[in-house]
């Protein structure tokens, strides 16, 4: 699914509300979501692929929840500032960065040789 937001971003397909990404911001996110997403599904150079989208979900929940929102409450509660997701993702990725990819992945592949 992280993918699929890149290649709206880049190619605009599966279409979306936002379209293609407008500007040099969005469309280096939308490499990083096609690149990082196809890299972790895969399994191959997973921790490195996870350590960049979370950096990338950080970046994006203070650019379009975090510093938009009026209140300190709001700034503080995802859930009140609609920043959820890209939380939530930013915390699975940097879990991902420590525990690795599983035995099904290229990196185990490359590494049992």
């Amino acid at each position: 699914m992280f993918a699929c937001h890149g290649t709206t971003k880049i190619f605009g397909f599966p279409p979306s509300e936002y379209g293609p990404a407008a500007n040099a911001l969005g469309l280096v996110a939308g490499w990083i979501e096609f690149v990082g997403g196809f890299l972790i599904v895969f399994g191959f150079l997973t921790r490195f692929a996870a350590f960049i989208c979370s950096g990338e979900m950080a970046v994006a929940y203070f650019l379009t929840a975090f510093f938009p929102a009026k209140t300190i409450l709001e700034r503080l509660v995802p859930i009140m500032n609609h920043g959820e997701y890209p939380a939530t993702l930013c915390f699975i990725f940097f879990f991902m960065v420590f525990y690795g990819s599983g035995r099904w992945s290229f990196d185990f592949l490359l590494k049992k040789q």
